[in-house]
């Protein structure tokens, strides 16, 4: 079955699946999941393509193991990179950009833990690139453990069972067969919708700022302004604690 090319032939799911079967799909669920070099890796459509192809008899498994094991490898995943965050602490933030590595990445997953708080663990599951790096994040804010492990199972299982499932429940309709590239398009342009959606509001919140307001002091009306003449020098010693030095007008009584 041919499905999906988006990029490079060999991250197409349909060929990662036939080259590297069962195992290979379970190293890359982990690799994305949590490993800063599995980034780029094509989650959705891989897990949608692998409960396609069961539900189609061309992978010989069990869909109920193949999800207990996607699971399995995602939740394992998340908790080798907040470990990783843990270590690396925020020397994470500092680190120089390479070819596999971008300090944009890890900017908006930071962005996105925060906004989110220990919730970004479910959300982010379905955002790619974020999902990567949330949590990395996680273990650098020294998230309570007892909590990102709650929130780790429950994203891991909510996404890696439910792509799947959902890619074995269309497999039976004959229009899914038949328009198959186009309902994997569909699915990456969904998971990078939210990551569209923000970053158009971000845009729109940067417009409707003016960027010189921070830097300008109100207006002083006269009624507020200093008072002129001999009792100026009185209204700015008394600013200063009274310690501004000889003062005009008239000594204050004792």
């Amino acid at each position: 079955m041919n499905t999906l090319a988006l990029g490079p032939g060999w991250l197409d799911p349909d060929f990662l699946i036939d080259r590297f079967g069962v195992l290979g799909v379970l190293v890359i669920v982990f690799a994305e999941s949590g490993l800063l070099i599995g980034f780029f890796l094509p989650g959705d459509s891989l897990l949608f393509t692998t409960g396609l192809l069961i539900t189609s008899d061309v992978l010989d498994f069990p869909l109920w193991l193949m999800c207990v094991l996607i699971a399995f490898a995602a939740v394992a995943g998340d908790q080798v990179g907040y470990l990783f965050g843990r270590k690396v602490g925020p020397a994470i933030f500092t680190r120089p950009d390479s070819r596999l590595f971008k300090q944009e990445n890890v900017q908006k997953a930071h962005e996105f833990f925060a906004k989110h708080g220990p919730k970004s663990l479910v959300l982010a599951r379905f955002v790619p690139i974020v999902r990567t790096f949330t949590p990395i994040i996680a273990g650098v804010s020294r998230m309570n453990y007892r909590t990102f492990v709650v929130f780790n199972v429950v994203g891991g299982v909510v996404w890696g069972v439910g792509v799947t499932l959902l890619g074995a429940a269309l497999g039976r309709v004959d229009f899914v067969h038949q328009n198959i590239e186009a309902i994997l398009i569909g699915i990456v342009l969904l998971s990078v919708l939210p990551i569209g959606i923000e970053y158009l509001r971000a845009r729109g919140r940067a417009k409707g700022t003016p960027a010189a307001a921070p830097a300008v002091s109100p207006p002083v009306s006269p009624a507020a302004a200093p008072p002129a003449g001999p009792l100026a020098g009185a209204s700015e010693s008394a600013a200063d604690g009274g310690d501004g030095g000889p003062q005009q007008g008239r000594p204050a009584r004792r």
